[in-house]
């Protein structure tokens, strides 16, 4: 097996979900919130408590990851001791599962059974007061625990110090989920979280979406192989779902596309091929379904785009009065032509932003989002008899 060195990756580590840059970029707002909330707990004086929601990707964990890093970065130059663990509920979605990922972040040969909810409790505690530490416990997806009766468990979670009688609080609870979890807490439990306490994460848009995607692609990219038409795409793509998480895919994929091809940039083409690959909503049927006009406009699309990213109306519109006639049809006029722009739009075929000019007026840029152009060249002229 050989290795070719890469052409396009400096390091592709950095473009990893557990990867945390340095900082977060348009999360400093709740990186803030999260930073007042735990001053006590630097201090010494308190334990604290926060829940963060928000929908998928928008950046809910990477924040509670460099919170807490920079969290023991303190404590450290403060002399105290901090440290911190993150849970996937999803992946240990019981209370005696979530306690022994705990209980083994002090103890790694920490036995699968044979103990009590109690006893690890009671095993944690140990941990602590033999360390002197303060534990920042992070439960990721506590939906997915609480849906199966975990209220318990958060109880005495928050509650751990509640007992301890002049000595220094030792454990504090950040939750994460796309739910509101304080909702499917009893009353006792809910207590202990308050709802000012809660922190919304939105989802991101074009312009937020470009700016994390621009980090990322410093970080992990040879200087000037990715095309700023390409980071467009993707950040207008993934603004759909304002997730960060399906865009940094996005640019991963696409990078090895074009690795793959032994090119030197990526382009446009590979953002295609990494959505198709990802999370494809054209399919054989949709173009096959079609009648013979919207095929011609949309090949007429495929055709003007190339390698770019978005192609103007205008030039769509003059390549498809070539288009169908060489397939022996008559051109409709600009309205129908726009008319059939719209539903291919509607069914996800193709992609439509309005941006204002330097001149003052407006203009429809149209992009194929989903699949490479020569791709959807290939099935249409076949569909249609060839050429």
């Amino acid at each position: 097996m050989s290795m070719r060195n890469p052409r396009l990756f400096k390091d592709q580590s950095k473009l990893s979900f557990d990867y945390v840059p340095e900082k977060l970029s348009h999360r400093e707002e709740q990186t803030e919130r999260l930073e007042m909330l735990f001053r006590p707990v630097l201090e010494g004086s308190m334990s604290q408590t926060a829940f963060l929601i928000g929908s998928v990707g928008t950046g809910k964990t990477a924040t509670s990851k460099r919170f807490c890093l920079d969290l023991m970065k303190a404590a450290q130059e403060r002399g105290r001791v901090m440290d911190y663990i993150i849970v996937n509920c999803r992946q240990r979605p019981t209370e005696v599962a979530v306690l022994r990922r705990i209980v083994m972040h002090f103890d790694e040969n920490f036995p699968d059974r044979g103990f009590s909810t109690e006893e690890m409790l009671r095993s944690i505690r140990k941990h602590l007061e033999k360390r002197k530490m303060h534990l920042v416990v992070v439960l990721d997806e506590a939906d997915v625990l609480l849906v199966k009766g975990a209220g318990d468990l958060v109880y005495q979670l928050t509650r751990f110090d509640e007992e301890v009688v002049g000595g220094r609080p030792s454990m504090s609870v950040i939750m994460i989920s796309q739910k509101n979890v304080l909702e499917m807490l009893d009353p006792a439990s809910s207590s202990t979280f308050r709802r000012s306490n809660a922190i919304r994460f939105d989802k991101y848009g074009v312009r937020e979406l470009s700016d994390i995607l621009k980090v990322r692609t410093d970080l992990a990219f040879f200087p000037g192989v990715v095309r700023q038409d390409s980071l467009d795409l993707m950040a207008d793509i993934a603004s759909e779902f304002g997730d960060a998480r399906f865009a940094i895919e996005l640019l991963d994929r696409a990078g090895m596309l074009a690795e793959e091809e032994g090119l030197e940039h990526l382009a446009p083409e590979h953002v295609r091929g990494a959505k198709a690959l990802t999370y494809s909503v054209v399919t054989e049927s949709k173009i096959e379904d079609l009648d013979k006009q919207h095929k011609m406009v949309l090949l007429s699309v495929a055709r003007a785009i190339k390698d770019q990213a978005y192609v103007r109306t205008p030039e769509a519109e003059a390549i498809y009065k070539l288009v169908v006639e060489e397939y022996g049809e008559k051109a409709r006029g600009h309205t129908m032509f726009w008319s059939y722009l719209q539903d291919l739009s509607n069914q996800g075929l193709v992609g439509t932003r309005v941006a204002n000019e330097e001149t003052g007026g407006r203009t429809t840029y149209i992009s194929l989002p989903d699949v490479p152009a020569k791709v959807v060249r290939a099935r249409l002229e076949e569909s249609l008899g060839g050429r």
